[in-house]
């Protein structure tokens, strides 16, 4: 999932636009970028900066630029694969184009294009730019307003977009709402965010939840919503709440700080263990342990710190070799906390258990941990994410290599290894337990998990847990397709 942020301002917009979005960073790893309309003495055009960040900070990659631009209306994007904002001199006049997301019938549609005689240019990875296949499609349309509906139609997954014209910026949330959209407003100056910290060091005040399907139109005339596509379903991505969102952020209206909080809490009324402390795998397991030690009156101690310099966050790399250098890079254990003591170990999520095993469970047993009882802040993840790259391939996951390992073979039906109550859910938690090593293994339970968050269940996308989908998005003939050795990173916008 990519960060994303917009300004439309009624002096230059540069400043709000740089910090806006350098506050969007925890969302990807590869890629920054910034467009603005610049004003000229005859007409406007559209100036396009894009860095790769992988080995440096955005600030650091950008202070030239922010020196340098000019313009009222701009829009910026941290991206986790692809180079972005993309540029295009269409029918209806140039626009850049940033997107959150993810296409699943990403070949499919560059198919379809080529068919047409629509061109792409490539990658350094040698895929078509999943931001640019959206624009492509975009420029089919009659109008840039039925571009984008027809856009949504025909895409399989999600796509949340910001589009930088000469008319305004226009905010288009996709049509289920996987990924969150707010516009902000301060005096006569708007923003909008998929990150709500974005915020709150600009002054900006929460103005609007942008709908799912909802396209919103900003300007120096204000704030207009242009189309509404009603889908019958709306599902944001859970994810957010447990582990992708900065804990500064709200989603729906929902603090990421408090929910992870909650969780925590409910950890710790299902649990019978004594131990001397609650720790948090930082940063993101950090609230979920805070909410464990008050509900089970133990201290809340760190065990680990974060080295934060340099260091961004071990999930989002797209490499596993990268992956694995940061988590082991990145976490400092502290012996005279963890010397002799049973220790609560809270983590977001169990995604493989690779780096858990390696390079987190390892350092509290060579530092003198007496006991390590882990809790995940959700239920054992079963499928990869169609939607949002939370979860990658189906055989990289924990719960599968587990289920795997326990039927001798792939199975299809993973159903009862979904309900805690039976004998086959506990076989695989043991066995994810031995493989990581840990005196004790309790996994969240889902209604926990969606209690502590807040939101009815029919509008939070589960599909990693429960493998279910929002009506009309994708059937079950599609859910078969999907291929346990399906890569979705290569189809990341």
């Amino acid at each position: 999932m990519s960060g994303l942020f917009g300004v439309v301002s009624k002096t230059n917009c540069i400043e709000d636009l740089f910090y806006g979005t350098d506050y969007c960073t925890h969302m990807g790893t590869e890629f920054g970028g910034m467009a603005v309309l610049e004003p000229m003495p005859s007409d406007s055009r559209i100036i396009r900066k894009i860095r790769n960040i992988s080995q440096g900070q955005f600030k650091s990659k950008f202070i030239d630029d922010y020196k340098e631009l000019n313009g009222k209306y701009g829009i910026g994007v941290i991206s986790d694969k692809d180079e972005q904002p993309i540029f295009l001199n269409t029918k209806f006049g140039p626009i850049a184009i940033c997107s959150a997301g993810l296409i699943e019938n990403h070949a499919e549609l560059i198919q379809k294009l080529h068919r047409e005689g629509v061109s792409f240019s490539e990658t350094s990875e040698g895929h078509s730019n999943s931001t640019e296949i959206v624009g492509k499609l975009i420029t089919q349309g009659d109008s840039l307003l039925d571009g984008i509906t027809k856009m949504f139609s025909v895409i399989q997954g999600s796509s949340t977009l910001l589009i930088l014209t000469r008319d305004g910026v226009y905010a288009a949330r996709d049509r289920y709402g996987y990924v969150p959209l707010t516009i902000g407003k301060r005096g006569g100056d708007f923003a909008i965010a998929s990150e709500t910290d974005s915020f709150a060091n600009l002054d900006f005040k929460i103005e609007k939840l942008i709908e799912p399907g909802e396209i919103v139109l900003l300007n120096n005339k204000g704030m207009q919503t242009v189309e509404h596509m009603d889908s019958g379903a709306s599902q944001i991505c859970t994810f957010l709440w447990i582990y992708t969102g900065f804990p500064a952020s709200s989603y729906e209206g929902v603090s990421a700080e408090r929910a992870r909080e909650r969780c925590g809490s409910f950890l710790a009324k299902r649990d019978t263990v004594k131990a001397d402390l609650a720790s948090g795998v930082p940063d993101s397991g950090t609230a979920h342990a805070i909410g464990y030690a008050m509900e089970a009156k133990i201290p809340f101690r760190r065990p680990l710190v974060k080295y934060t310099p340099g260091y961004g966050r071990s999930y989002t790399p797209p490499t596993q070799e990268i992956r694995d250098k940061v988590a082991r890079m990145k976490l400092i254990p502290i012996k005279d906390v963890i010397d002799g003591n049973s220790i609560v170990v809270c983590e977001d999520s169990i995604v493989r258990g690779t780096q858990l095993k390696n390079f987190t469970v390892q350092k509290f047993w060579d530092n003198g941990a007496k006991e390590l009882h882990v809790r995940p802040a959700c239920p054992p993840l079963m499928y990869p994410c169609r939607f949002c790259l939370s979860t990658r391939s189906i055989d990289e996951l924990a719960a599968r290599k587990a289920i795997k390992e326990l039927e001798g073979e792939d199975i299809e039906d993973v159903s009862e290894y979904m309900d805690e109550k039976t004998d086959k859910y506990k076989k695989m938690v043991e066995w994810i337990r031995k493989d990581l090593g840990v005196t004790t293994l309790q996994y969240q339970r889902l209604e926990d998990m969606i209690e502590a968050i807040g939101i009815p269940q029919e509008k939070l996308c589960l599909y990693c847990w429960n493998g279910k989908c929002p009506t009309g998005n994708i059937d079950a003939d599609q859910k078969k397709t999907l291929k346990k050795s399906d890569v979705l990173t290569e189809m990341v916008v």
